[in-house]
């Protein structure tokens, strides 16, 4: 193979725009006994290749089945399950509220009632302020894009 469409092909082979059929004949080429000596230096990588192509991977794999984790671990969460429910049945403060709530006098709750009404409204409140900022986001919007 001449010497200068070696190098050219080296050349596109590094770029990696080299064909199949190019790099076979770059791999016939430096195959060869009759290799440049300054292109000597890419001998091996081809070889490499060639070396590497013929080997087989002998050794056997002891293939075990996974183990089941997952049983495992739903064990072990519906052990705390239990556990909890146990704990929750004969500690009763555990799931003992106080009455919250109730009143035995009218006007308190009425009273009560007004304050968590005032205390919503206030929410509320907060939460249209930054509907405007939605709102004028919109009209910039359908000004831009018409």
């Amino acid at each position: 193979m001449e010497l200068k469409l070696v190098e050219q092909l080296l050349e596109k082979y590094f770029q990696g725009e080299t064909t199949i059929a190019e790099e076979k004949q770059l791999k016939a080429y430096f195959s060869s006994n009759d290799v440049a000596p300054h292109l000597a230096k890419y001998q091996p990588l081809f070889g490499y290749f060639e070396i590497q192509k013929e080997t087989q991977f002998k050794q056997k794999l002891p293939l075990q089945p996974r183990k089941q984790n997952t049983v495992k671990w739903i064990g072990i969460a519906a052990s705390f399950a239990v556990l909890f429910g146990l704990a929750t049945f004969y500690y009763p403060s555990f799931s003992k509220q106080d009455d919250l709530g109730t009143y035995d006098n009218p006007e308190e709750a009425f009273i009560a009632t007004q304050k968590a009404l005032k205390m919503v409204s206030e929410q509320v409140n907060i939460g249209m302020e930054s509907v405007v900022y939605l709102e004028e986001y919109e009209k910039s919007k359908k000004t831009i894009f018409k």
